[in-house]
């Protein structure tokens, strides 16, 4: 029988290959020695709070998508309703942003945490108030584009568009263009995209989260600026996926508020331990206020804050991400030609 395994050293079948948008794997990054990160005030860890907000912005027939949202609720092993609403999936995220942004803002604003909000531009459009909300709290609202849609196979135009109107919502509603994007689900032109659509506008792209790689923050080349005099790079600020509250609606995910509790406070003293010798690491935590802002979830979330707060002051810092990549830019700044 035939093997179907490509010929050895066979060739690189991505069509966007020495394009634009042509972004080159790194698995070696810092390897063994990794930088020493120099947090403020000799903090051991930095953490940092996402809070997603997407509710109002997921696929409905309202938002003119031809079936329904099946994705991160209640009951999602649900298949979507083609050309219907579904009452209960929508107001599964109405909890989201009637109950659990509100939760959330209360809890982290009690113990003066920060938080980064990865905000959806239809979501907050449709609530201005936590807009205003997380304005007035000191957080910072950082783009989660327009939709919270599966860009992989949208066409660049509309995608460019999308781009766009993303940065005219955040700048109307909060008067500033957001300094950090986050996708997750992005298409492979959907990096190339967003450095494009900032340049033309004039906005400063100051960090891009669409990466798990690492435990710090770290430079991947532009292929749109090679050969460029001044090019800036794109810092990349890790998100992840194994720290983050969408495992409740995972198979292979947690099933209580303590299990997901012990998962945080694990990764937590690895990394503050690391800290601690000498290596400095960061911690991302991903939360979802339809998700993490339901009561019960929530006292996993209530007793990591407070395990958090209770740590040595100073050896801790709780900041957004926009802060931490403003301290490498300023401690590590970007060399071309793929130099960390």
């Amino acid at each position: 029988m035939a093997s179907s395994a490509p010929a050895l050293d066979a060739a690189n079948l991505d069509p966007f290959a020495n394009s634009k948008f042509d972004f080159p794997r790194d698995l070696i990054g810092y390897g063994r020695h990794p930088p020493s990160a120099q947090w403020p005030g000799g903090a051991k860890i930095a953490v940092s709070f996402v809070v997603n907000y997407e509710e109002g912005a997921e696929r409905t027939v309202l938002n003119g998508d031809s079936h329904s949202e099946s994705a991160l609720w209640e009951q999602s092993e649900r298949a979507a309703r083609e050309g219907q609403r579904a009452l209960n999936a929508e107001s599964d995220y109405e909890y989201g942003s009637r109950v659990g942004i509100w939760r959330l803002l209360n809890l982290f604003e009690s113990h003066d945490f920060p938080v980064t909000a990865y905000a959806v531009g239809q979501a907050l459009e449709r609530n201005p108030a936590v807009a205003t909300a997380l304005k007035e709290g000191g957080h910072e609202v950082a783009s989660h584009a327009y939709r919270w849609l599966d860009y992989h196979d949208m066409s660049e135009d509309l995608e460019r568009a999308y781009v766009r109107r993303q940065l005219e919502v955040l700048k109307r509603l909060t008067g500033s263009y957001p300094q950090g994007w986050y996708y997750g689900r992005l298409g492979p032109r959907s990096r190339g995209l967003v450095h494009e659509v900032y340049r033309e506008v004039g906005a400063e792209l100051v960090w891009e989260g669409d990466d798990y790689s690492d435990d710090l923050p770290h430079w991947r080349d532009v292929p749109a600026e090679e050969g460029e005099a001044g090019a800036g790079g794109m810092l990349m600020v890790p998100y992840t996926y194994d720290n983050n509250d969408l495992k409740f609606h995972s198979p292979t995910g947690v099933f209580s508020p303590q299990a997901f509790y012990e998962y945080l406070v694990a990764a937590f003293d690895t990394l503050y331990a690391e800290g601690c010798a000498g290596r400095a690491k960061m911690m991302t935590i991903g939360l979802h206020c339809r998700i993490i802002g339901k009561p019960a979830r929530f006292q996993a979330l209530k007793r990591f804050v407070e395990y958090v707060d209770a740590k040595a002051k100073g050896e801790v810092w709780v900041a957004r991400r926009v802060d931490i990549a403003r301290h490498w830019r300023d401690k590590f700044p970007y060399r071309e030609a793929g130099v960390r």
